[in-house]
């Protein structure tokens, strides 16, 4: 018999938590709720959910401290549910480590569906590896890109491109559906000296998505409003 994935629901709202545990429960999820932050740190060890539907609005310890405390110390998915809409929110949230951001009130259907998507994604194995030679390589179906090298292998032929180009693409593809803003990209890329404003990560993004289609396993995403995403299919 397969185990059934455990959901770990944090809301101070009782009535939409008891409604989220009757939906995931209806999925055949095995699901624990909690109605405060120390609460949900404390549970955490024993009850070691394979998913996290977390409230942000949540007395004492909010919602972005649990986040920032448990990814300290696991990759859990974590999704962050809250009535707070604005662009600031949800680029916060995902900074600190969430897998996804749903605005309340949202389709019970919409929440399941995306919970089993970052379920999948999680699920699926790390990207960046270092080979017998040392070299740090990343690999997706028709695709390959050696960053010791500066080389890319798309469907079996060599791809040119600018340093940069390369860099933003192994940064990206070794990270694989984690959202990165377009301040972080050119922090990570270009690096904190650099004068320049975003739109120069949308120019190479641009370029690379000329380059690189998207594949059936694999494409660069627009998260739009926050930024962008390798994201595996």
């Amino acid at each position: 018999m397969v185990d059934k994935q455990k959901v770990l629901i944090v809301d101070d709202d009782q009535n939409i938590a008891e409604l989220i545990s009757l939906y995931f429960t209806k999925e055949c999820f095995n699901t624990q709720i909690v109605n405060d932050g120390e609460s949900a740190l404390s549970v955490f060890d024993t009850f070691k959910p394979d998913i996290i539907l977390l409230d942000l609005m949540l007395p004492g310890i909010d919602g972005y401290q649990v986040c920032r405390e448990i990814r300290s110390k696991s990759s859990v998915p974590i999704i962050m549910l809250s009535a707070k809409g604005e662009v600031f929110d949800k680029v916060l949230g995902l900074e600190l480590g969430a897998d996804d951001y749903m605005e309340k009130p949202f389709d019970s259907k919409e929440l399941i569906a995306r919970a089993k998507a970052v379920l999948r994604r999680y699920s699926a194995p790390p990207a960046a590896k270092t080979d017998d030679t040392g070299a740090k390589v990343v690999e997706y179906p028709d695709l390959c890109i050696n960053l010791t090298n500066y080389s890319v292998t798309y469907y079996g032929k060599s791809v040119d491109m600018p340093p940069k180009e390369l860099e933003l693409l192994y940064f990206l593809t070794s990270s694989p559906n984690q959202v990165f803003t377009r301040e972080q990209l050119l922090d990570h890329i270009w690096g904190y000296e650099y004068i320049g404003d975003t739109r120069t990560v949308d120019v190479h993004i641009k370029r690379l998505r000329e380059k690189i289609k998207d594949h059936d396993s694999w494409r660069i995403s627009t998260v739009w409003g926050i930024g962008y995403k390798f994201e595996t299919l």
